[in-house]
């Protein structure tokens, strides 16, 4: 990079444009840019810094937009810096304006005009210059990838600044790693200790959360367990957790596992004592049955001897109730023969009733003889019926078609007036459809315009109150302003009057015999007196002092009013010059259109729906009346048929009646009357019969009863036991033989007598025992099932923490390896002896390749003493990497780069200024750094020194390199011919160029 030109208008001290010709300064190879303090030899590398990056170096970084501006200015004159320079072999002109603070063209006060950038490029072939960009980002972003620098490292590369470099000597490792960070761009491998300690407490948290989880397990089988385990006294994510969790829940199985075997031992003891218990309790039981049995069979033979009378007079009626049974065959066969007898003749009488006088006095032949003729009739009449129910049908179906043309009749007149209408209807459904389709439409496009609306109306009533706050801040900043330039001039003033009269001053401290500070004289004739009104140091700093207060609150408000100008303008050009009032009132009009418009929309889905039902009802009632058509069409032909065959059937049915009034009548007539017929000549042949079969009856009946012993039929039927007395009785006496046999057999029993020889048996206690050996089996049961239930649960849980930890492992594993990796790079693990972190790593290599680079220059300036060394000792309890040391070859020594004097100091820092800039123009991509600037620190150096540094830097000059020191040190300018001066004046700085 090589600069050819740079121009200055109205910046920092310069008020009226200066320039500087940097190819003719070059062309000496080393040049002095000198002046006064204050003149503004800092200003000019601050303009070079501004035209590429569009800032200003270091702490002067707060010093933009309006602020840069130079206050000895004419207000119709914009700031502005116009560097051209050759870069990357490519000749470029930027230009950049600040921010400006202008007075208005029209009207008072001022206006804010926006920073502007131009980057330019020479084009060799037609020799004139081409516009590239106007835009701040593209142009930085152009410049960033030509230097391939920041803006701190240019700062520190090409713009080597006075003091940094002897600090950056004599700094800790932190403050020397913060400036190498910004430097080299290291944040990529803080972002790697970053990355590394997040994915550590990532893994950490999910170990924690398995470990929590495995803890839990460990609490359940704890609760399981009882006091049979002892949980680890361990938090989540301690080493040894799993492995202590697994131990115990082994323990505990185990110990689980001993108490079932236990449990089941104390069951199968409990169930024998049962099974004896209740062994006992049977045979208490058995014999208190015994002695019952045979007590009561005692009791029972008592009884049966009380009855024996009563046994003997049941045994006598039944054996004269066997005799009679011998007649009882004939007995019931002379009854049944009279009872046919009276019920066929009261049937006879019956049927005759119902007959008419004509055949009250004829026999069953006539009877039969008549029926059979009314059955003849009868046969006759059945094709009759036929035509009748045939009648029936055909007049009821007469009847359905008449009510269904009157019903298709209904059908086609509400059809005809439903279709009358339909269009109408159609009309109507869709004109709401469109409408509400427009509405909809509308109500998106206004939707789209509500936003823009409400920001535009925010903008406004934003502007309204900025404007108000411009014009405070506006008043205040001209105030103080004025102040700034009342109290500047009164200081001035002061400092005038002060050196008018410092020869008083100077004299007051004159003592006789001592020389004087002027002129060394030791005598004193005439030494000057104060005058009346005379300024001392101390009037003088205090009007500084005011000066410089209200110089600050000058910028501090005209920053204020850049700030609320800057907000105003954007809020102007958000909103336009239209008042708050017009915008409000659009919005709310806006507002209240969107609202009927998404109300006219609403009705969009209903009338859709409804067109949709209606045209359904149309197609069917359309179907409905071509239905109804065909149908009327079809009736029609039907009952033309069924009026003919009606004619014919009434026709036959007039002859088959006769007098009756139909058909089923006459036929009914002749049924019944063939019924009585039949039924009167049955009951006459019956009553004949009945009445021989009870003649015959009566003769055996007394035959029977006096071969059985008795002397009339009436004597057997009096002995004649009937079922039920003969069953009750026979039961009477089987009940008696069978409890008299029972009796015996009990009594004869030899293990019911022998329990009845012993004591009686004592239930009571033997339920008693057999309870409580129930009992303890029951508890003996719940305890082996509890046992068992809390082996189960501890194998389950103890499966599943198992499974936990088995799972867990490669995530353990995992953040085992990334939390040594975390430590090793953060520099606190026991690996990393040096306790050094992965960044001050990589910024130690780059210290190493500094310090070589600025050894080479080092070694000239100190004539072969001193050598620059990197070092990585730890100091104290602190973290190594980023030491420096100096190596004296004078004592051999390796000692701290504190321990050199001011002059020492200032060239060790000059040669690693040059060496870090070297190293970073290679990182850089290997930029050429055609001109560099070196910023003050000449004094302290003596001749000999001053001439080895400035051997140092003519050498710099080599492959047309040129070197410009920034000093104010008388000496320098014997020694450097090509001077730029920068002279103060109460209008401004100038800029002179000398020796070239």
């Amino acid at each position: 990079m090589r600069l050819h030109r740079l121009d200055i208008t109205a910046f920092g001290p310069f008020g009226a444009t200066q320039s500087v010709d940097f190819d003719a300064l070059s062309a000496a190879g080393l040049f002095l840019l000198h002046g006064p303090t204050g003149a503004g030899k800092t200003s000019v590398l601050d303009a070079v810094c501004y035209a590429l990056y569009g800032t200003v170096p270091g702490a002067r970084q707060s010093g933009q937009g309006t602020s840069l501006r130079s206050d000895h200015a004419d207000p119709a004159t914009r700031t502005e810096i116009r560097l051209e320079l050759t870069v990357g072999g490519r000749r470029l002109e930027i230009t950049r304006q600040p921010p400006w603070e202008r007075p208005k063209k029209r009207g008072l006060g001022t206006t804010l005009d926006k920073a502007q950038t131009w980057l330019r490029e020479y084009d060799a072939t037609g020799g004139a210059w081409k516009d590239l960009s106007r835009s701040h980002q593209e142009i930085g972003e152009e410049v960033s990838q030509l230097l391939g620098m920041s803006r701190e490292q240019f700062c520190q590369v090409v713009l080597l600044p006075q003091g940094d470099f002897a600090r950056f000597l004599r700094a800790d490792a932190g403050a020397r790693g913060q400036l190498l960070g910004r430097l080299f761009d290291t944040q990529r491998f803080a972002d790697v200790e970053k990355r590394l300690a997040e994915r550590r407490k990532a893994t950490e948290a999910r170990v924690r959360d398995g470990d929590s989880a495995l803890l839990a397990d460990a609490h359940r089988m704890q609760q399981e367990a009882g006091d049979a385990m002892e949980l680890p006294e361990l938090s989540p994510g301690e080493p040894g957790l799993a492995e202590a969790v697994l131990t115990a829940a082994a323990v505990a199985r185990s110990t689980a596992r001993e108490h079932l075997t236990v449990a089941h031992c104390r069951l199968t003891a409990a169930e024998s004592a049962q099974f004896a218990a209740d062994r006992a309790l049977a045979g208490v039981r058995e014999l208190a049955r015994l002695q019952g049995r045979f007590a009561e069979a005692g009791e029972r033979a008592v009884r049966l001897e009380e009855r024996a009378g009563d046994h003997r007079a049941a045994q006598a009626r039944m054996e004269r109730g066997r005799q009679a049974a011998a007649v009882a065959p004939a007995l019931e066969l002379r009854d049944a023969a009279e009872a046919g007898h009276r019920e066929a003749a009261a049937a006879e009488a019956r049927t005759r009733a119902l007959l008419p006088e004509t055949f009250a006095g004829a026999g069953a032949a006539g009877l039969v003889t008549a029926a059979r003729r009314a059955a003849e009739e009868l046969g006759g009449l059945e094709a009759a019926r036929r035509a009748e129910r045939r009648l029936a049908e055909v007049v009821d179906e007469r009847g359905r078609l008449d009510r269904q043309e009157r019903d298709d009749e209904d059908v086609l007149r509400e059809a005809a007036g439903w279709l009358a209408d339909w269009d109408t209807v159609r009309a109507g459904l869709e004109t709401r459809i469109d409408s509400a389709q427009e509405a909809a439409t509308r109500a998106e496009q206004l939707a789209v315009q509500r936003d823009p609306a409400r920001r535009r109306l925010a903008a406004a009533r934003l502007r309204d109150e900025l404007g108000r706050d411009t014009d405070e801040a506006q008043r205040r900043a001209l105030a103080s302003a004025r102040r700034a330039v009342d109290a500047r001039a009164h200081w001035l003033d002061l400092k005038e009057q002060r050196l008018n009269g410092i020869a008083a001053e100077l004299a007051a401290d004159l003592t006789d015999g001592a020389p004087c500070a002027v002129c060394g004289s030791t005598e004193h004739p005439a030494p000057a007196r104060k005058f009346a009104g005379h300024v001392d140091r101390e009037a003088e700093e205090r009007a500084l002092a005011a000066y410089q207060h209200a110089d600050e609150q000058r910028a501090e408000d005209e920053r204020r009013l850049a700030t609320v100008r800057e907000a105003l303008a954007a809020a102007t050009a958000e909103a336009t010059d239209t008042p708050t009032g017009q915008l409000a009132s659009e919005a709310d009009e806006l507002e209240q259109e969107y609202a009927r418009a998404r109300r006219g929309a609403s009705d969009l889905h209903a009338a859709q729906e409804e067109l949709r039902l209606a045209e359904r009802e149309r197609e069917r009632r359309l179907a409905g009346r071509q239905q109804a058509e065909v149908r009327a069409a079809a009736r029609l032909t039907r009952k033309d048929s069924l009026d003919t065959e009606l004619a014919a059937l009434e026709e036959e049915l007039d002859t088959a009646r006769g007098g009756a009034v139909s058909v089923a009548a006459r036929a009914a007539q002749l049924e019944r009357q063939a019924a009585l017929l039949t039924d009167a000549a049955d009951a006459a042949r019956a009553a004949d019969d009945t009445a021989r079969h009870l003649k015959d009856a009566d003769a055996r009946l007394a035959d029977a009863a006096f071969r059985a012993g008795f002397d009339t039929p009436q004597d057997a039927a009096a002995a004649l036991l009937d079922d039920t007395a003969h069953r009750q009785l026979q039961r009477r006496l089987d009940d008696w033989q069978s409890e008299e046999a029972a009796v015996r057999a009990v009594l004869a029993e030899a293990d019911t007598a022998a329990a009845a020889q012993q004591p009686p048996a004592d239930l009571e206690a033997a339920e008693r025992d057999a309870a409580t050996a129930a009992r303890r089996l029951r508890d003996a049961a719940s305890a082996r099932d509890r046992a068992d239930r809390c082996r189960g649960e501890l194998d389950r849980l103890s499966a599943r923490a198992t499974e936990g930890v088995r799972r867990l492992a490669p995530l353990r594993e995992e953040y085992e390896r990334v939390a040594r990796l975390a430590a090793l790079t953060a520099g606190t693990s026991a690996d990393n002896e040096r306790r050094m972190r992965l960044e001050s790593y990589v910024l130690a290599a780059r210290l190493e390749q500094v310090a070589a680079a600025a050894t080479v220059r080092l070694h000239r300036m100190s004539s072969g003493r001193y050598t620059l060394v990197h070092s990585d000792d730890r100091t104290g309890r602190g973290r190594s990497g980023l030491g420096l040391h100096v190596v004296d070859a004078w004592t051999g020594r390796e000692r701290d780069t504190a321990t050199l004097s001011g002059g020492e100091t200032f060239f060790a820092s000059l040669a690693l200024a040059l060496g870090l800039a070297d190293v970073v123009t290679d990182e850089a991509g290997g930029v050429r750094l055609d001109t560099l600037f070196i910023d003050e620190g000449f004094g302290s150096l003596d001749d000999q020194t001053l001439d080895e540094v400035l051997d140092v830097l003519d050498s710099l000059r080599e492959r047309d390199r040129s070197v410009g020191i920034v000093s104010h040190v008388p000496d320098l300018r014997r020694r450097i011919h090509a001077q730029l001066e920068v002279a103060k004046g109460r209008s401004g700085s100038t800029l002179h160029r000398r020796g070239v």
